[in-house]
């Protein structure tokens, strides 16, 4: 019997098969959506909301576990994990959605594991109630569940921008979704400025992110700016530890969101094995009830403040968190920034809002449309009554209490349905007594209603309140960068390195007793050496960047790599941002030199090298140069040399040779220079160079600045 082989094209397999699945992911598990939360979680904390446990009393986590399953067709084991990550004990968020009784483990250790689901009790937190408020109210759409028994809400009218105010992590297919959590009044007060102008400089309100388990965080105003317009962005984060003298020991406190005490621990002991932390003489767990307390014992003599910075620098004490904004914005995955997060978001309240007012009208016009009939029958009462009396069958009291007193069937319907006892004047004229209130309230509400700034300065009035009864102090510190004592220098060859650094950006080193200039070197396709350095071991690499910042390599740090292989990538050994690129590398044994910052209005910095060495191993520093005006070239100088400038205005290029010494030193990094080339309205600086001793450009050169320079002609 032969077999049939079928052949179809890779992409429609890929299409068929593969990309539903994609989706699925996508859609349905691993991003979160606007109101902050991804299905799992909205799932079941509806449940619970279902199960009146928001204001009942806790109940047994297998109950809601069991219960959940209608809505989501997952095991037991996904759902209580989902519960846990969302509790109070577990310490994952910073408004816990779940109130918890028991063990849930801790999202700060690896090794203590949660109890089982009958062992432990929840219920919703109070907090909850920003999430449910008006759910069932026309404010939010509801969908049938997977098997068509049940109803559920497709997002919650969460009355916060929950999307910010909790970390939340998911990865999918393709694409990863890492969301910072945030200050409580920091977002409120971000999102009232937007209510006002969605251009508000929200830097001057959110500093930097707040996680639920403290430590610091170092404040960095540029990956600030980046998260909140781009939603990427690398924060640096620090444990907490103090140092106790008297007792010779580091205690540690808090530690970076996403690693584990455990982790921190087998690093240590790890290299108290490999000998480079002979100082210390125990480490201990000692996290209880209270929380957690990390103990470390060094030996007599020895320098607490020198063996913390080398923790820090070597172990997970010091830690990233790197930020990919992904949301789900009508079904659709975006990379938001924190700005345009929050104006998605406000334009969500802003229908949530809008669905419960109409709920309201509805429901209040329905009731005046009932009350509007009792009036009729005020004066009637006995009437009405010997009507029903008279009418033979119960179908035609309906139709002839309509013929009779010029009812609607509605109203009609509600008349014939009151109780005999409530047949009175009293309680028909306390009905019709709430005839105003209502008529104010619907027309209240429709002006409300069709007014932008009205239900703008109602959300701004609940967030207000919000913040007031929810207000609680930052648990992650925000710092100044920290100047680390760094160990004295291990012993170094004295043999010059040779830096290659590519236009792709990959680096090599190569000792120069191996390195053969005439070697091919393995490069990827299309790409070339960029730059050809050479450095002492104990040396450093400053690379400057588009995004103002300089990253700082030890050269013994790096790795030496034969003529074959490609070397290191920088833009991933570095974290380098998106779109960032380098615009200037430079190799230095003592900091001796300047660097030279052109811009294109004609200013120039000069600033000395020795202004970017500091005491510490920081591998990043932000501010390099001036980021107000438009970089055209960046230049390292050894020392005072000729330098030859070109200006193009209205199709005429000058040309301008002076002497860098002309050019005055600025020790601020990010200063703005001196002007000297002048430029004119609708002219541009478009180069800076090293000039060549050659007399057909002395010309050009000028004894001070600012100078024009004189115009190029061609062939010159």
């Amino acid at each position: 019997m032969t077999e049939t082989i079928r052949r179809e094209p890779v992409a429609q397999t890929l299409e068929e098969n593969y990309m539903p699945y994609v989706m699925s992911v996508i859609l349905s598990r691993a991003i979160p959506e606007i109101d902050g939360l991804k299905p799992a979680h909205r799932k079941l904390l509806y449940t619970m909301y279902k199960m009146g446990l928001l204001k009942g009393n806790k109940t047994k986590s297998a109950n809601v576990v069991g219960q959940t399953m209608r809505l989501n067709p997952h095991g037991d084991g996904p759902i209580y994990a989902t519960m846990v990550r969302m509790s109070r004990g577990n310490e994952s968020l910073l408004y816990p959605y779940i109130d918890s009784k028991g063990n849930f483990g801790k999202v700060y250790s690896r090794d203590m594991q949660y109890a089982a689901s009958r062992y432990t009790e929840v219920k919703l937190e109070e907090f909850c109630e920003l999430l449910f408020a008006d759910v069932d109210k026309g404010t939010v759409e509801f969908v049938p569940n997977y098997d068509g028994t049940d109803y559920e809400p497709l997002l919650l009218p969460v009355k916060v921008p929950t999307i910010l105010i909790n970390p939340n992590r998911g990865i999918a297919v393709g694409m990863a979704s890492n969301i910072a959590s945030f200050h409580l009044e920091d977002v409120i007060n971000a999102t009232v400025a937007l209510l006002k102008s969605s251009k508000a400089n929200l830097q001057n309100i959110i500093k930097g992110p707040d996680f639920p388990t403290g430590g610091y965080c170092v404040e960095d105003p540029q990956v600030m700016e980046q998260v909140i317009e781009k939603g990427t962005g690398t924060f640096r984060l620090r444990a907490k530890a103090q140092i106790i003298p008297k007792e010779n020991r580091i205690e540690i406190t808090e530690i970076p969101y996403g690693t584990t005490v455990e982790a921190i621990m087998d690093r240590i002991i790890a290299g108290v094995k490999e000998g480079s932390y002979k100082e210390i003489s125990d480490v201990r767990d000692e996290s209880d009830l209270k929380g957690l307390r990390l103990t470390i014992d060094a030996k007599r003599g020895t320098d607490l403040e020198l063996l913390l910075a080398k923790l820090y620098r070597d172990t997970p004490m010091e830690d990233t968190f790197s930020c990919n904004f992904n949301v789900l914005i009508n079904a659709y995955p975006k990379q938001l920034g924190i700005r345009h997060l929050l104006l998605h978001w406000l334009d969500f309240r802003m229908d949530c809002v809008r669905g419960r007012l109409r709920y309201d009208i509805n429901l209040d016009e329905k009731k005046l449309h009932l009350i509007r009939g009792l009036e009729q029958l005020l004066l009637d009462i006995d009437r009405v009554i010997a009507l029903i009396r008279a009418t033979p069958k119960e179908k035609d009291v309906v139709p002839s209490l309509m013929r009779e007193f010029l009812l609607d069937e509605e109203q009609a319907e509600y008349v014939a349905n009151i109780r005999l006892r409530n047949i009175n004047k009293e309680f028909i004229t306390s009905r019709v007594s709430e005839r105003q209130a209502l008529e104010d309230k619907i027309a209240s509400n429709k002006l409300l209603y069709g007014s932008d700034k009205r239900i703008k300065k109602y959300i701004e009035e609940e967030l207000k309140e919000i913040l007031k009864k929810y207000r609680k102090p930052r648990k992650t510190v925000l710092i100044e960068p920290i100047e680390e004592l760094i160990e004295e220098e291990e012993e170094m060859t004295t043999e010059s390195q040779i830096l290659l650094l590519t236009r792709e950006n990959y680096l090599k080193k190569i000792p120069q007793s191996q390195y053969d200039p005439n070697q091919e070197q393995r490069l990827k396709d299309g790409d070339d050496v960029r730059y050809e350095l050479e450095v002492n071991e104990w040396g450093d690499l400053l690379i400057f960047t588009t995004a103002h910042r300089v990253f700082k390599l030890r050269v013994a740090d790096i790795e030496s790599v034969r003529h074959t292989e490609l070397g290191l990538f920088l833009p991933h050994e570095l974290e380098m941002e998106d779109g960032e690129e380098t615009v200037l590398a430079l190799a230095t044994n003592d900091y001796s030199g300047y660097v030279l910052f052109a811009f294109e209005r004609g200013k120039v910095a000069k600033i000395p090298l020795s202004s970017y060495a500091t005491k510490t191993n920081r591998r990043m520093l932000v501010r390099a140069y001036d980021d107000s005006q438009q970089l055209v070239r960046a230049l390292a100088l050894d020392k005072e040399a000729p330098l030859l400038f070109s200006r193009y205005e209205r199709q005429k290029e000058n040309w301008l040779l002076i002497d860098s010494s002309l050019i005055p030193e600025k020790t601020t990094r990010h200063s703005q220079g001196v002007n000297v080339m002048r430029i004119g309205k609708t002219g541009r600086l478009t180069d800076m160079e090293p000039a060549s001793s050659s007399a057909n450009l002395e010309k050009f050169r000028s004894k001070t600045i600012p100078s024009a320079g004189k115009v190029r002609r061609p062939f010159e």
